[in-house]
C-alpha cells in the first residue's frame, strides 16, 4: 500500500521540511493530507505548490484540508480520505513560554485529545508520530529517561506543563495505535545554514546582546553551569523521517536532544564572541535579570521573555540512548553545537532588523 500522509502544523517551520524530507525518503509515497487553519490556508496552498514543484511531484499531492485541531472531527467537513492514511503527523502546537494557561490547554491538550480521537479512526494507520518536548521533565533534575513519563513537582510555565499532560494522552495510545513520540530539545535554526523562521528560544540571548551592544563591556547574564539542550532543525527533520518509517520505532519515545550539550554561560560566551569578538566582562546576578524581565518596559527593550531565565538555573540531563541506537542504524548524529554558531549568528544578523523573525514581547 502507498503511503498517504497527514499531517498537523503546516506551514510551520518544522512540518514543511518534514514534509520535503519524507519524499525524498519515502520510496512509497503517494499524497500528503495537511490540515491548515482557514486563516492560513492561502499561504499553506502556496507553500504546497512551491514544495511539489521543488520537489517534483505531482501538482495536487499536497492536499490543503481546512479545519482546527482544537474543534471535534478536527473540524473536517470531507472524511472520505480516511482510508487512505497511513501516517500521522501531529506538529500543531503553541509554543510559547510566555503562554496563557487557557490557551496552552484548548491547543495542546484539547487540540491532542482530538487528534487522537480522529486517529482511532483509522484502519490502514501505520504510523502515529506524536511532537513533544524533552522539557516534559518540568523541574525534575538529574537524569531524565526517554521511557519514563513522571509528572514533575512543578512545570517552569504552561507550555511545558500543557505538552506534559498532551503527551499523556498520546502515551495512553499506544496498545491500540503503532506511536512514536518524539521529544525534541530546544529546536534552533539549521547546522550549516543558520536558517530559521523566527526568533525565539536562543535567539532571545542573541536579542540581549544585541540590546546591550551600546555598552563599553558587555557582562554575563550570571554564571550558570545549567545546560542548555539546543538542536538544529536538520537533525530534528533526519531523524523523524527515519523514524516515521523504522519498524523498530513503534511504541518507543526518543529524545532528539544533543548528548554532548553546552552550559547557559559557555553558550552566552560563543555568542558574544561571535557577534562582538570578545569575551564577556563582569556578571550581572541572574535574581536581578529575572526582577528586570518581570517589567514590560524591559522586556521589550531586551526583546525577550522572562521565561528564558529559567533555563539558565535547572539542571537536568536527557537520556538519548534510544535515539541514539536507532539513529546510527542510519548514521545521523547530532551535531557539535559550537560548529553551528557562525551559521546562527551570521543568519541572525542578516536578519534583526525584519520585523517578521521576531516574535511579540509582551
Amino acid at each position: 500500500m502507498k503511503h498517504s500522509y497527514f499531517f498537523t502544523g503546516f506551514p510551520g517551520f518544522i512540518a514543511a521540511r518534514l514534509i520535503k524530507e519524507m519524499i525524498k525518503n519515502d520510496t512509497d509515497f503517494l499524497q500528503a493530507n495537511l490540515l491548515v487553519l482557514p486563516a492560513f490556508a492561502e499561504k499553506a496552498k502556496q507553500d504546497a505548490e512551491a514544495i511539489e514543484k521543488e520537489m517534483g511531484i505531482p501538482f495536487g499531492s499536497l492536499r490543503i484540508l481546512t479545519g482546527d485541531i482544537t474543534k471535534p472531527g478536527l473540524g473536517i467537513e470531507e472524511n472520505e480520505f480516511l482510508e487512505e492514511i497511513t501516517h500521522v503527523f501531529h506538529l500543531a502546537a503553541i509554543y510559547d513560554l510566555a503562554v496563557p494557561k487557557d490557551v496552552a490547554y484548548l491547543v495542546n491538550v484539547e487540540g491532542t485529545r482530538n487528534v487522537n480521537e480522529w486517529v482511532r479512526r483509522l484502519k490502514n494507520l501505520k504510523r502515529y508520530i506524536y511532537f513533544s518536548t524533552a522539557y516534559v521533565a518540568g523541574t525534575r533534575e538529574g537524569l531524565l529517561l526517554e521511557t519514563e513519563l513522571i509528572r514533575p513537582p512543578a512545570f517552569k510555565n504552561y507550555y511545558e506543563e500543557t505538552k506534559y499532560e498532551a503527551e499523556k494522552l498520546v502515551e495512553g495510545l499506544k496498545s491500540e495505535v503503532p506511536v512514536t513520540i518524539i521529544r525534541p530539545g530546544i529546536v534552533k535554526g539549521h547546522s550549516v545554514t543558520g536558517e530559521t523562521v523566527k526568533f525565539d528560544g536562543p535567539y532571545f540571548i542573541l536579542n540581549t546582546l544585541r540590546a546591550m551592544r551600546f555598552l563599553p563591556v558587555i557582562p554575563y547574564i550570571g554564571r550558570s553551569a545549567s545546560k542548555i539542550n539546543l538542536v538544529p532543525i536538520d537533525y530534528i527533520i533526519q531523524s523523524v523521517a527515519y523514524l516515521s518509517l523504522y519498524g523498530p520505532a513503534e511504541g518507543k519515545t526518543y529524545h532528539l536532544t544533543d548528548p554532548h550539550p553546552y552550559t547557559a554561560t559557555e553558550i552566552y560566551e560563543m555568542f558574544a564572541v561571535e557577534m562582538y569578538g570578545k569575551k564577556p566582562k563582569g556578571t550581572i546576578p541572574l535574581p536581578l535579570c529575572k526582577a528586570c524581565l518581570s517589567l514590560a518596559p524591559m522586556r521589550k527593550f531586551l526583546h525577550t521573555e522572562k521565561e528564558t531565565i529559567d533555563y539558565f538555573t535547572w539542571k537536568g540531563d536527557f537520556d538519548a540512548s534510544q535515539a541514539i541506537a536507532d539513529l546510527a542504524t542510519a548514521k545521523i548524529a547530532c551535531p557539535d553545537f559550537k560548529e553551528g554558531v557562525p551559521a546562527m549568528v551570521r543568519f541572525y544578523k542578516e536578519n534583526q532588523d525584519h520585523a517578521h523573525y521576531q516574535v511579540a514581547i509582551k
